[in-house]
């Protein structure tokens, strides 16, 4: 499969502005200046914060679309696909990083998935909208002192430290009836197989084997999932190709027999009566009204 006909998938080192640093986040001012050659939409295999204090625009994630309304705080987990259309006057800050680089000296390796907006339950990415002004003034200067320090040799203790109170921060601000959903035991295992299922849907995995991933037996996972999410674990992991399945089909020039060889599908006829039985179209069907809709 020729990987440029797909959606870009994008590492840190394409958005330093230094090239070839090794260091695994970046800590700038977002701006009409800030400038890379990535195609959109694209997706990440790292971590994203995106404060924004002016401007306007659209943020599309997956196929969520966000309005951008600042003073607001835009969380991106890896994996996902986003296309930004940003006013001039857009202004704010980012804060890119890797898993390993914020638990590097954590004992505790599900942290991240603790936060209520990485790898969220209802696959929603609203942004946090910040409503008191002294809220905005400390992440503001936060990011500010961040960005002013990325060239410092020692920056990396400090940038981790800076990382964990920016998110600290953000999960006091979020919505508390998300917080208490998300934190739950149960949750947890939820959230650390969808962190499976976006990592490793391209194999088209069995039940099964995502429970062996995880060290529990299949009724288990099966009997948690259904509990705390109405439905199978094996919904999930046809949720999560069926979306793929679209991203693809809107926003790449893969045939559907490459898109079923990408997705490990047994042949192509079988990938599109998949399709179908899920969405009521081929996947010729979904592309050319894909298309007509943009």
């Amino acid at each position: 499969m020729p990987e440029q006909k797909g959606i870009p998938i994008y590492s840190l080192d394409k958005f330093k502005p230094v090239p070839g640093s090794a260091l695994p986040f970046q800590i700038e001012v977002f701006d009409a200046n800030r400038h890379f050659e990535v195609l959109y939409p694209h997706r990440h295999d790292f971590f994203e914060v995106l404060f924004l204090t002016h401007g306007s625009g659209i943020h599309v994630i997956d196929s969520n679309e966000y309005e951008i309304k600042p003073p607001c705080v835009f969380f991106l987990s890896p994996g996902q696909t986003h296309k930004l259309e940003l006013s001039n006057d857009i202004a704010g800050y980012i804060f890119l990083f890797t898993a390993e680089f914020y638990l590097l000296d954590r004992s505790n390796k599900n942290k991240l998935l603790e936060y209520p907006f990485f790898f969220n339950l209802n696959q929603e990415n609203p942004p946090l909208a910040l409503t008191d002004t002294s809220d905005v003034a400390f992440l503001t200067a936060l990011f500010r002192k961040g960005a002013a320090l990325m060239q410092e040799p020692e920056i990396g203790e400090f940038a981790n430290s800076l990382l964990d109170l920016i998110l600290n921060t953000c999960e006091r601000l979020y919505p508390h009836d998300i917080r208490a959903i998300e934190k739950g035991k149960g949750h947890m295992m939820v959230k650390r197989l969808r962190k499976l299922i976006e990592e490793k849907y391209h194999q088209n995995l069995s039940i099964k084997e995502y429970a062996e991933l995880l060290h529990v037996s299949e009724n288990h996972l099966t009997h948690i999932v259904r509990d705390l999410t109405g439905k199978t674990s094996k919904q999930l992991i046809i949720d999560k190709q069926i979306l793929e399945i679209k991203r693809l089909l809107k926003h790449s020039d893969l045939t559907a027999t490459e898109i079923s060889q990408h997705l490990n599908f047994s042949d192509t006829s079988y990938f599109s009566k998949f399709f179908k039985k899920q969405t009521g179209l081929t996947p010729n069907e979904y592309r050319d009204k894909s298309l007509k809709s943009t």
